[in-house]
């Protein structure tokens, strides 16, 4: 399996070296000596997390992690802040624009592993939990207010075109205003799931939607959501979510009961 991508901005050389070396053997470790070099990285490399200095020339940690949350492109990292400053203010003001955790220097190496692993594999059971869960809503792998705006724009834009069933990527990025690169980058992201992978989920979702409602039959269900056969339909549901779509049916009504 390959390696998350850390990055690491500090103006201070040695403790890249530090933090870098001790990283190595679990992340590729990327450097920048500033903010306006670090954003040039987060921007054409697949990042998974950055560590970032607060006191640093030309942009400082803050203003980085504030650039990172607000770009639709970025909002989904953690950003994990390192300061010498030890006031309750400055722990504020960095929690205020979205950092994930603050450590104050002089850190331990181990609590700072311990930060990222609990950071990187949190992400990853909440993008597991959303897949498998057919009533839970996309906005739970939201990470910050830019991630909400966007995944609740493809939400409506998938449902509205649940009915197409030649819905995928390059439709998808046209009615986000976005290229499709950047779209698929994405997706695949903050959900784990390639566009077309996530179209299909948001279509199971919806039908189990429909099928916690019990307005309608399963291959009118299948319908709505745009699959041509139920027998797909069904093949497909099962394997997202672990049972035939009747079966859920039945569980759903035995629950209400």
């Amino acid at each position: 399996m390959d390696k998350p991508t850390i990055l690491l901005v500090d103006d201070n050389e040695e403790i890249l070296d530090f933090i870098g070396e001790d990283l190595s053997a679990d992340y590729n470790v990327l450097t920048a000596i500033n903010g306006v070099e670090a954003l040039d990285k987060v921007r054409t490399e697949a990042v998974h997390l950055v560590i970032t200095d607060v006191m640093m020339p030309v942009m400082d940690g803050f203003e980085l992690c504030r650039e990172i949350k607000s770009d639709i492109q970025s909002s989904h990292i953690p950003v994990i802040m390192l300061t010498a400053k030890h006031t309750l203010q400055s722990k504020i003001e960095g929690l205020e624009i979205g950092a994930d955790a603050y450590i104050e220097k002089p850190f331990s190496p181990k609590h700072l592993q311990v930060q990222i692993a609990n950071l990187l594999k949190n992400r990853s059971k909440i993008k597991a939990y959303f897949a498998s869960s057919p009533l839970v809503h996309v906005n739970t792998i939201a990470y910050s207010k830019a991630d909400e705006l966007f995944l609740d724009k493809l939400n409506d834009e998938i449902n509205k075109n649940l009915t197409n069933v030649n819905l995928d990527v390059e439709q998808l990025a046209d009615l986000m205003n976005m290229s499709r690169p950047t779209l698929y980058r994405k997706i695949k992201a903050i959900s784990d799931l390639t566009p077309n992978e996530l179209i299909n989920v948001a279509r199971l979702k919806k039908a189990a939607e429909l099928l916690s409602a019990g307005d309608h039959k399963i291959f009118e269900i299948a319908e709505i959501v745009g699959y041509t056969s139920q027998t797909h339909f069904g093949r497909n549901f099962i394997k997202q979510f672990g049972m035939p779509p009747s079966d859920y049916q039945n569980k759903l009504k035995t629950e209400k009961a």
